[in-house]
């Protein structure tokens, strides 16, 4: 039995479609969205992989493992990152992180008017 394309086709929509409503969703923690962004990536890849093998092509599978770099050092510069707000608050959740949104606009417009004069 030969599975098509589009069987393929619709898996890696419904990953991506998972991983988007889980961002659009989630308001709680940090490491979900970090999942629910490495599902996306997961996602994608498998798309190209599956195009690439459909069309008998060697650039979508280099791609896919560009794409896979990509992510793994996403992965670990988001999780340093968790690890070393995690110390600092004490605690992994959204709420929290929203606080830090008008230190970092005021951080920008110091930095928009030292570039500017």
């Amino acid at each position: 039995m030969l599975i098509s394309l589009s069987f393929f086709l619709f898996f890696t929509m419904s990953l991506f479609f998972v991983g988007f409503f889980g961002i659009a969703f989630n308001r709680r923690s940090v490491l979900l969205v970090l999942l629910c962004i490495e599902i996306m990536l997961l996602s994608v890849n498998l798309n190209f992989i599956f195009y690439a093998t459909f069309l008998d092509d060697f650039f979508g599978q280099l791609f896919a493992l560009y794409i896979l770099t990509v992510a793994a050092a996403e992965s670990a510069i988001g999780l340093a990152l968790l690890v070393v707000y995690y110390r600092v608050q004490g605690s992994l959740s959204i709420t929290a992180v929203n606080l830090l949104h008008g230190l970092l606009l005021l951080l920008s417009n110091i930095n928009a008017f030292f570039i500017v004069n």
